[in-house]
């Protein structure tokens, strides 16, 4: 028995070692290539572009527009058509946009109202992250998946790119004549007043306008001659029937009792918005 065993492990060792003989003798293949990373293709595929970390917090945050631009150029290039599938001609008619005297220039497309048309450069300074804050492309709905926006986010808002509440809402609402004590709409009393919004605001909220999206001094300066400047913004381009809680800023002789309807209005607009000047929360 024990002869058995040592013949059967004599013969296993000679096998090992003739395999390992004639293994050395073998010289690599010719195609064999050691493994290396995928060189990047020349064209990023779809998924690769939606799924960029500039869609996402918080590469989207620092994100400029030459970046957003450099796939989404054409928010920019596309023109409003000359003649309107009913046949209409965009030249003989007034979009809701051209009703307040402040908008001067031909009809023209969404982004290019709020990015580069003259009142937009004349008063504005908003940006594409000033709207757009990111989101899922995945799924777009709070409570999706175990990564998707929560259903308690109230930042969120349902298959929406953008959050009309905190952006749209800032220069489309309502203007709030009841909490501001006028004895109606502004377009109906504004002659009472002058047709002048600094008749009342010369001193009382002074603060105001200096967030980053907006070029405080040249809106400032344009409402001393034109209250629709003031008024386009506040009511007399107005898409939801509600009106935009601005931040009450303190400003200087401010009364120290805080009307009703102001209790729960912030002290300050969000922290992104802040001046570099000012200090952050």
């Amino acid at each position: 028995m024990k002869q058995a065993f040592a013949a059967a492990a004599l013969a296993a060792v000679v096998a090992i070692g003739f395999i390992a003989w004639i293994a050395a003798d073998i010289p690599p293949r010719a195609e064999f290539v050691p493994y290396a990373e995928p060189a990047a293709p020349a064209e990023r595929s779809y998924l690769q572009a939606a799924y960029s970390p500039l869609h996402f917090r918080p590469a989207i945050e620092a994100a400029d527009d030459a970046q957003c631009l450099a796939c989404h150029r054409e928010v920019l290039d596309d023109k409003v058509r000359v003649d309107s599938p009913a046949g209409r001609k965009a030249e003989l008619m007034r979009a809701w946009y051209q009703q307040t005297p402040t908008y001067a220039g031909e009809q023209d497309t969404f982004h290019r109202r709020h990015l580069v048309t003259p009142l937009a450069k004349q008063l504005m300074n908003l940006r594409c992250n000033t709207c757009h804050e990111g989101h899922d492309p995945r799924e777009e709905a709070q409570g999706a998946a175990a990564d998707s926006a929560q259903q308690a986010d109230a930042g969120f808002t349902l298959r929406k790119q953008v959050n009309p509440e905190t952006a749209c809402l800032k220069c489309h609402g309502q203007f709030p004549w009841q909490l501001m004590g006028l004895p109606g709409p502004w377009d109906e009393h504004k002659a009472v007043f002058g047709n002048n919004c600094q008749t009342c605001h010369g001193a009382i909220r002074t603060k105001r306008h200096e967030v980053t999206y907006l070029n405080a001094a040249a809106i400032e300066e344009a409402g001393k001659t034109a209250a629709d400047t003031c008024y386009g913004c506040h009511g007399g381009r107005a898409w939801y029937r509600i009106s935009y809680p601005y931040a009450r800023t303190p400003w200087p002789d401010m009364p120290a009792e805080v009307p009703e309807w102001a209790k729960n209005r912030p002290v300050q607009s969000e922290a992104r918005f802040l001046k570099q000047t000012e200090s952050k929360p």
